[in-house]
């Protein structure tokens, strides 16, 4: 059978369409652009996006399982909710859900709400679903590298109580990894939730510490201002975007997103090798600099 892809071309979907690949898996991806899709070969193809119901209704066709990832958008929770109707009607009960670290508790943050709501879609309809709930993504901090580089500041206001980063690549390996369980499975698996963090707990001046390692020159932590960060963000994004990072910004100050008990042991349990580090991530684009 055939594992339907959603948000393939994007910093996740891809490596979780290559790590399929590997795999030996069936592979269909949807995307609005085809000529833009950029998948290996023997991967399918079908064009349309989470909102079009008759494209949507035809990618399912002869599907098993689904990777369902939207981005954050403002109809991210109408795209959700529609896309495991459509998957209900189609008969694929079999999901790997991407949510986001704890979900159910910051539910003053935009996507951290919408998120939770689709988790709770595919708990009270009765899906065999992984749900996976990553923490901050480190590939996330290609957006704020020049500044790093070029100003000798970390500007993301993480705070003092730490994030545990998640690299895309760990991410996206768990992610194939469960689809297959559940697409092989004989029967229908329970629902499980499974926190995907890095293997550090960092704090702000710790991200400037690293850069100020690595780089050879002193780098400053910008401070646990969430609304100049939005301030900053909004002079080149939609300002509701801006806004919501905002959100985002104050619960990492408030609460940060720190791995429960044996979070890291499990992953790399599943993944039978150590999780890519923050330290190593920057090390990569200070070498290239």
């Amino acid at each position: 059978m055939t594992i339907l892809v959603t948000g393939a071309t994007g910093r996740v979907g891809h490596h979780v369409v290559d790590q399929l690949v590997k795999r030996g898996a069936k592979v269909r991806v949807l995307t609005r652009d085809p000529s833009k899709a950029n998948v290996p070969a023997g991967v399918e193809v079908a064009q349309g996006d989470l909102l079009d119901i008759d494209a949507l209704r035809s990618a399912f066709d002869g599907v098993s399982t689904l990777f369902l990832l939207n981005a954050v958008t403002g109809d991210e929770f109408a795209q959700a909710i529609i896309t495991l109707n459509i998957a209900r009607e189609e008969g694929v009960e079999r999901v790997v859900y991407l949510s986001v670290f704890e979900a159910d508790r910051a539910v003053n943050v935009p996507h951290f709400a919408v998120k939770f709501g689709a988790e709770r879609m595919l708990v009270q309809m009765g899906f065999s679903a992984t749900i996976l709930r990553p923490t901050y993504f480190i590939d996330n901090e290609l957006m704020i590298k020049d500044v790093i580089l070029n100003h000798g500041v970390y500007p993301m206001p993480i705070g003092s109580k730490g994030v545990a980063m998640v690299d895309a690549r760990d991410i996206a390996e768990v992610a194939a990894i469960e689809l297959i369980r559940r697409d092989q499975a004989p029967g229908k698996l329970p629902i499980e939730t499974i926190n995907l963090v890095g293997p550090d707990t960092l704090t702000g001046p710790d991200m400037a510490k690293i850069w100020s390692d690595l780089l050879g020159r002193p780098v400053v932590y910008g401070g646990d201002d969430p609304s100049g960060f939005e301030e900053n963000m909004a002079s080149f994004m939609p300002k509701w975007t801006a806004y919501e990072m905002r959100l985002m910004a104050e619960r990492y100050v408030s609460d940060g997103m720190i791995p429960e008990i044996g979070d890291i042991e499990r992953l790399t349990t599943i993944l039978g090798r150590p999780l890519h580090s923050y330290r190593d991530f920057a090390a990569a684009i200070a070498n290239a600099a």
